[in-house]
């Protein structure tokens, strides 16, 4: 089983996946899908462009799956701490790369740090609000 974390955003999805796709790397898989593709669906100018599914493809295992809502349909993005991506990195170094690159403009709530627990840990939201997770545990002898 895979498990892979759905985003939704309100008008950019887009945006925020290709910032992730910047940070952490990989591909997206089946291009961008937007609202304007759905046949015979009426929709306004600025939900045209609203991204209706989008897979940023990390491995064969690891997915980030998003979208935008449509206002014209009652959706309405409620942004809270409800969900994380967590993110368990090869090295500290990548660790470091990945929390330094996804928190940049966002709100940093523990940085990348050694915890009590032998990991480097740290846990922010990003700029499109967002909660993430970085946890390396140390390797023994690691420091």
């Amino acid at each position: 089983m895979n498990i892979h974390p759905y985003l939704n955003f309100d008008g950019q999805a887009e945006e925020a996946m290709n910032f992730y796709k910047k940070t952490l790397g990989g591909e997206f898989e089946g291009g961008i899908n937007y609202f304007s593709e759905i046949p015979g669906m009426e929709i306004s100018e600025e939900e045209k462009h609203r991204v209706m599914h989008i897979t940023l493809k990390l491995s064969d295992e690891v997915k980030i799956m998003a979208s935008d809502n449509m206002p014209s349909m009652g959706h309405q993005l409620t942004v809270g701490n409800h969900n994380y991506i967590s993110l368990m990195p090869d090295s500290k170094e990548q660790g470091n790369k990945f929390f330094e690159g996804l928190s940049e403009g966002g709100k940093i709530e523990m940085p990348y740090e050694k915890a009590f627990w032998g990991a480097y840990f740290g846990s922010f939201t990003d700029k499109y609000g967002n909660g993430w997770m970085v946890n390396y545990t140390l390797k023994e002898g690691e420091e």
